[in-house]
């Protein structure tokens, strides 16, 4: 999520923001936890840089609602509108005014990862802001309105078995099937 990280490097500030990195092993941390922090260093930045300033503490889901209105401005995800012509095509054959938006696949990572980040830095699981219900509508909406957008219906995807190379057996063909039994029909 590039425009997060745009967000962050550009809004932090020198003295630092609460956060719960360990410090001797952010060298080693891996991919995911180092782009949780960065999140979680945004949704500071932004709540200290909220008027009036807002304490974790008084966060709600509304206020997550208008954290993800607000990266919107930064969104690289053109969404059309159902006004505008190529509204349900997947590939438009020229430009519109139509608007950039997060796309919804970003939005619904970055809430796991501050709700994972949200409970790592103290806060209890019953009063995660991220988890809200409101919360999960908006992503669905969100979901719902850009895949319409493209002209794409959204499927869950199925999860594949994990399998192993030594546990395959080769398929064989199978048998032709057997004839019913003389007189059965």
């Amino acid at each position: 999520m590039d425009s997060i990280q745009e967000i962050d490097n550009s809004s932090i500030s020198q003295d630092g923001v609460a956060s719960h990195a360990p410090s001797s092993s952010s060298s080693t941390a891996s991919r995911y936890e180092n782009q949780k922090r960065r999140d979680w260093n945004t949704f500071m930045q932004y709540l200290k840089t909220h008027r009036p300033p807002l304490a974790l503490s008084w966060c709600s889901g509304a206020h997550v609602l208008e954290f993800l209105r607000y990266l919107d401005r930064f969104g690289k995800t053109k969404v059309h509108t159902p006004i505008c012509p190529f509204y349900g095509y997947p590939n438009p054959p020229a430009p519109c005014p139509c608007p950039f938006r997060q796309a919804w696949g970003s939005l619904d990572a970055l809430i796991g990862r501050l709700r994972a980040a949200f409970e790592e830095n103290g806060g209890k699981p019953e009063a995660n802001p991220f988890g809200t219900r409101a919360v999960r509508l908006y992503l669905r909406e969100v979901r719902d309105l850009q895949s319409k957008a493209r002209g794409i219906s959204y499927e869950k995807k199925k999860r594949k078995r994990p399998s192993s190379a030594h546990q395959q057996t080769p398929s064989l063909p199978l048998p032709p099937p057997r004839p019913p039994p003389p007189g059965a029909c």
